[in-house]
């Protein structure tokens, strides 16, 4: 089994119901277990700065299946909950993004996949919800605490949970 951590983004619809649908989703269809959820977090738009606030979580789950079927079911999951990776705009709006951080310790690079992410260590919005469940663990040399320290968190709020 596979440790891996997955963000979890969105600003179209109910985004927390989303989550709430797709993290059990996730785990069914890629035969998983959930170890860790972090918080839901509300967070300033990035890259396209012209669209409402996002949503944004992480998890981290053990599985079985390799990164590319694993990036495959992510994939499905999204067009269940009506992504559109083909027509949408880079950065755009988007009901639910899921992208894979890390994959155990692997590290490669081929066309439609990079472990770990590579641009993980930029976008706070990952690192604060990724520092609430894994704040010590080693990614490419760096914890997500370690590299939180040095950026930006301006207009991240951590949410209320659900009741």
């Amino acid at each position: 089994m596979a440790s891996v951590l997955i963000a979890l983004g969105g600003n179209v619809g109910d985004v927390r119901a989303t989550f709430a649908k797709a993290i059990p989703m996730i785990c069914g269809m890629t035969q998983a277990a959930l170890t860790a959820r972090s918080s839901d977090y509300a967070t300033p738009p990035w890259g396209d700065e012209q669209q409402d606030r996002f949503i944004n979580a992480c998890i981290e789950i053990d599985t079985g299946l390799d990164p590319h079927a694993l990036l495959f079911v992510l994939h499905r999951i999204e067009a269940k909950f009506g992504r559109d990776r083909k027509s949408e705009r880079r950065w755009g709006p988007r009901p639910l993004d899921l992208d894979i951080l890390t994959y155990d310790d692997v590290r490669f690079e081929k066309p439609g996949l990079t472990l770990p992410h590579p641009r993980l260590f930029e976008r706070a919005f990952v690192l604060v919800p990724l520092a609430e469940i894994a704040p010590d663990r080693w990614i490419a040399g760096r914890t997500p605490s370690a590299v939180l320290a040095d950026l930006n968190t301006t207009g991240i709020e951590r949410l209320p949970p659900l009741t």
